[in-house]
């Protein structure tokens, strides 16, 4: 798998160098049907991406937020997953928190993956049985100091207080990019991320690689494990844990995340 993260981090890295040029020139924000935002950004990213694996990898399949999903992605056992821009509102409020995200999955499972945050310019890889890089040197991860433990939880999550008996015992700060906050936990900066909102498959796909090629763990909210390139490519939330967590923080934020989903649906629907 080195040629294929070969290829993939050096069009990873030319798609961040024109993200900064897009940022730094300009760029048009739309509005899609589900009122989400999607920018000429995005698109450009995909563009690149996509090229690249029609170029080098035309016999993968290939599921991107944005391309039409092509059912005959379930026939290829190997399908590259995107997420050109992770974070939107994050691109468009100009937080340096929005990334690039993309994996192969192979089998339905993460076999080569990538993450970059084009504002620091950080480049978060990883291949199955190879451990995890940052900027192409092996992470060494250090124990966190108890008062730098943080979690983190969705930006609605955390304005609605659905964490409010989490957030009695624990530090916690809001996802603005859920593969920000996957990569954070891969590299133990974070202890954890969790969140019972729906997942997409290119939400996730490529860091739940980094988390698990660092030692650490992830899940569904309901604790099942990610199985991709599925008919319908969307999970319920998330709970990652890095391998530097104390060995009893998965099962808490498993009991807190089925308190959360069980408050009423409108404090977990409010604006």
């Amino acid at each position: 798998m080195e040629q294929e993260l070969a290829t993939l981090v050096e069009t990873v890295l030319k798609a961040g160098a024109r993200v900064r040029e897009l940022v730094r020139d300009g760029f048009e924000v739309q509005t899609k049907s589900d009122r989400s935002p999607v920018t000429t950004v995005d698109h450009e990213v995909n563009r690149i991406l996509h090229e690249m694996q029609r170029r080098e990898f035309p016999q993968d399949g290939w599921l991107s937020e944005e391309s039409p999903d092509d059912p005959a992605r379930l026939t290829h056992a190997r399908v590259w997953i995107v997420d050109p821009i992770d974070g939107t509102n994050a691109l468009v409020n100009r937080m340096p928190e929005f990334c690039i995200s993309a994996a192969l999955v192979e089998r339905s499972v993460p076999v080569v993956a990538a993450i970059l945050n084009p504002s620091t310019d950080e480049l978060f890889t990883a291949v199955r049985g190879g451990g995890l890089f940052v900027n192409g040197a092996r992470a060494t991860l250090s124990p966190p100091r108890e008062f730098n433990s943080v979690i983190m939880v969705s930006g609605r999550d955390f304005r609605n207080d659905l964490w409010s008996t989490l957030t009695e015992t624990t530090r916690c700060r809001p996802i603005y990019s859920i593969a920000n906050a996957l990569a954070l936990v891969a590299a133990g900066r974070v202890q954890a991320a969790i969140t019972i909102e729906p997942m997409n498959e290119w939400d996730l796909a490529a860091g739940v690689l980094l988390i698990e090629e660092s030692g650490g763990a992830t899940s569904d909210a309901n604790g099942k494990p990610f199985v991709f390139n599925q008919p319908t490519p969307r999970f319920r939330g998330v709970i990652a844990v890095a391998s530097t967590a104390g060995k009893d923080l998965r099962a808490k934020l498993r009991t807190h995340a089925e308190q959360a989903g069980s408050q009423p649906e409108r404090k977990r629907a409010a604006p």
